[in-house]
């Protein structure tokens, strides 16, 4: 018994040198591992390396032809393009990209850049009086409106929403386009479109400022007619009534100053009368 006393405990840990030079043994303490070194990657471990080529020297040639194909493409595009532009401009015909107003674009205007220099000042007044009659039609609206207010009824607030719906639209397409292509252009056929409807507009203005009962209810209208006989029942709405008189009358005087100029020219202006008989055929 009492030799076991000193015999080695199998549960004490082992004592190991560091220093010694054991074969197959490291110590812990180094943290050292026997295991050959792996190569880092993903989770600590990296795949073998993986070499890849460099283009060759035949694909370098080959995109840089690619290329080369492609500008010769984009220049055949542009000088295609061009040449289709230079052709519109030697044939007349212009782009008309809308561009006015320029908060919301729904109209071509471009007075600086398409009409000759001497005529921008008259083409400026005729687009004057396009803005005019906008004037005059919306205060017609307006007016009807407080007149509808003190017991004039709706119907002619509707007929004054009809003529501003119907009216500014129609000045548009019917006589300031065709002046205004008629002063790019020097057409003859433009200028007799113009100066037909025109005389309309005039005709209606004059109307207007008058608005007599008939043909339809007088008091649709903002003319004098209707301003003496609504002030009587309400000096409001007859003051808004004579403001109104007041813009058809000076849109009117502007129309006949514009048609009187747009006359003077076309009957001075020989190459409207050329071109006329080049589309007609003359008959001398």
């Amino acid at each position: 018994m009492a030799g076991r006393r000193y015999e080695a405990n199998p549960f004490d840990e082992e004592h190991v040198n560091p220093f010694s030079q054991q074969p197959g043994r490291v110590s812990p303490n180094l943290g050292i591992s026997a295991h050959p070194p792996h190569q880092a990657g993903f989770y600590g471990y990296r795949g073998p390396t993986i070499d890849i080529p460099p283009d060759t020297a035949k694909d370098v040639k080959r995109k840089e032809a690619e290329l080369e194909i492609r500008e010769a493409e984009l220049k055949k595009r542009e000088q295609a393009l061009r040449q289709r532009e230079e052709a519109a401009a030697r044939a007349g015909i212009v782009s008309e990209d809308r561009n006015w107003p320029p908060c919301c674009p729904i109209i071509h205007h471009d007075i600086a850049n398409e009409i000759p220099i001497q005529l921008q000042r008259m083409q400026y007044i005729a687009f004057a009086s396009l803005l005019g009659l906008t004037l005059c039609l919306s205060w017609n609206v307006i007016s009807t409106l407080a007149a509808w207010i003190k017991g004039e009824g709706i119907k002619i607030w509707f007929l004054a929403v009809i003529y501003l719906t119907t009216g500014v639209p129609g000045a548009y397409l019917l006589w300031y386009r065709p002046l205004y292509r008629a002063m790019r252009t020097d057409s003859a056929l433009s200028f007799g479109w113009f100066f037909i409807f025109y005389l309309v507009h005039i005709a209606f203005c004059v109307y207007s400022a008058v608005a007599p009962p008939f043909p339809f209810k007088g008091k649709s209208l903002t003319g004098i007619l209707a301003a003496v006989d609504v002030v009587g029942d309400a000096v409001v709405v007859g003051i808004f009534y004579f403001i109104g008189f007041g813009f058809f009358c000076i849109e009117a005087l502007i129309s006949l100053w514009v048609i009187q100029q747009a006359y003077m020219y076309f009957r001075g202006s020989g190459k409207a009368v050329e071109r006329h008989d080049t589309e007609h055929g003359s008959t001398r």
